[in-house]
């Protein structure tokens, strides 16, 4: 991409435009002045050019209308008239300075002098207060799918890779606050290659097999987990003896089920050999702290209860009793008609 940004490309545009325009004013040019006489027959048709088709349909040798040629010469000097006003011919700016950032810094004005104070409301509040409102849950969702979705889904589960961020396992903390700092600086999470630290690559498998079968995988061995637990000592630094992970460096627990890039011996194998180097970008430049704020409020929220969400939950449970309650009603008419038929069957037989 570096050669792009040297200063022949913006001479190298500006003569290919301007060669553009001058070759289409020289094709008119030269074929306004090549004048062909047509002989028309005693019904003024002009003659054909030899091609026919579907049997009658003929092209005949007529000039081309003058309407054409002069909408080509508008053409040609509106293409001028555009390259004098407007950028168009490399670094040139054009005689009016007009830039599509310059409008897109117009519309973004706009756009906060009308939103601003309702961020800067919210940005007063505390994060799990800002949770709690409708109205500020309503714009961090907008915010969520505009900026977040491409990465986490639009249901924020994640994919392989990028982490699930409605549970409660969280690589660096899951508090409010480092909730908003992870989305205001961004994170850079690198686990290196640890082949050459354990060894040889049945240290791998080992190893491989001593952390799946912390989780309780049904794939990990007794027996290799045994000569993988000696070697774990070299992932200690970082997952901590008890393997629970350290936040301070975003090292993931290993005794939970939950895996950024999955849990099968084969991918944790491939992990240890190969490390991982995951990215999240910094947001604080692009959104602002106001609404960093607000979308920092509802990805909290997604795993965690808020007011809004626990009225939700006690209008589904009482949904869910009232649910259980016209089942249990049902059953009960369901068996009384079954024993009312058992107890005729009987009699019919006694008086058989």
């Amino acid at each position: 991409m570096s050669d792009f940004s040297s200063g022949f490309w913006n001479i190298y545009i500006a003569v290919l435009t301007i060669l553009g325009i001058a070759g289409c004013a020289l094709l008119l040019w030269s074929q306004s002045r090549n004048r062909v006489e047509i002989v028309r027959d005693a019904n003024g048709q002009a003659p054909s050019t030899g091609h026919a088709w579907d049997e009658g349909l003929v092209e005949l040798n007529n000039p081309m209308p003058r309407w054409w040629m002069w909408m080509f010469v508008l053409s040609i000097l509106f293409g001028i008239l555009y390259l004098v006003l407007y950028p168009g011919l490399g670094t040139f700016a054009g005689k009016l300075g007009w830039q599509s950032r310059g409008e897109y810094q117009a519309e973004l004005a706009l756009a906060d002098a009308q939103y601003k104070p309702l961020f800067d409301k919210y940005l007063q509040q505390d994060l799990k207060v800002v949770a709690a409102d409708p109205q500020a849950h309503a714009i961090g969702e907008r915010l969520f799918l505009t900026y977040c979705a491409q990465c986490h889904g639009s249901d924020a589960h994640g994919s392989k890779g990028f982490p699930n961020l409605t549970d409660k396992d969280w690589l660096y903390g899951g508090t409010p606050e480092i909730i908003r700092t992870t989305i205001l600086n961004g994170r850079n999470g690198q686990m290196p290659s640890m082949a050459a630290a354990l060894g040889t690559d049945e240290d791998v498998r080992n190893v491989a097999h001593y952390v799946t079968g912390l989780s309780g995988s049904a794939e990990s061995d007794p027996i290799k987990s045994v000569f993988g637990k000696a070697k774990f000592g070299a992932c200690a630094a970082c997952h901590g003896a008890d393997a629970h992970g350290n936040p301070l460096l975003g090292a993931p627990n290993l005794t939970d089920k939950i895996w950024l890039y999955g849990g099968s011996i084969d991918t944790v194998m491939e992990t240890i050999r190969k490390g991982r180097n995951n990215v999240m970008p910094a947001f604080h430049d692009f959104l602002g702290d106001a609404k960093v704020q607000v979308l920092a409020a509802y990805v909290w929220s997604l795993s965690n209860e808020t007011r809004e969400g626990h009225g939700e939950r006690e209008h589904e449970g009482e949904d869910r009793k009232e649910h259980e309650k016209v089942n249990e009603k049902v059953n009960e008419k369901v068996n009384e008609k079954a024993r009312g038929k058992k107890i005729d069957t009987k009699h019919d037989q006694d008086h058989g």
